[in-house]
């Protein structure tokens, strides 16, 4: 299960550096983000597919880490996404990009590290 997790972490974190990248490309600006279209639906995408991969780990390593990170809250927006888009707070989208994803990120980095060591130690390695 533990192989499980590593993979959907590094899907993650993969997506929260495409977030950065975004930001990167398009700005840092909120206006520039309420005004773009694709630059909205760009993030949106990779928040709802980070959304997506979070409902894969194993209920067992979100109830470990829900102190740090709150699963349940990002699995909540890719419903939110998936059902009702038309309803999502743009604001909270922007708040996620440039508040959430940077923690997320540095988790992911994290635990993939705590993971993969304590997977080798398993292994003997």
């Amino acid at each position: 299960m533990k192989d499980r997790n590593i993979s959907i972490l590094k899907y993650i974190l993969k997506y929260c550096k495409q977030v950065e990248e975004t930001l990167n490309t398009y700005g840092e600006g909120k206006d520039d983000f309420f005004n773009n279209h694709d630059f909205k639906d760009s993030i949106s995408m990779k928040v709802f597919q980070i959304g997506e991969l979070a409902n894969n780990l194993t209920k067992e390593y979100r109830a470990e880490t829900s102190d740090e990170i709150n699963w349940h809250e990002i699995s909540g927006m890719r419903n939110h996404f998936a059902h009702g888009y038309i309803k999502m707070d743009i604001n909270r989208i922007w708040d996620t990009a440039t508040n959430d994803i940077p923690v997320l990120k540095r988790f992911c980095i994290k635990e993939i590290k705590r993971l993969d060591s304590s997977e080798d130690k398993k292994e003997g390695n």
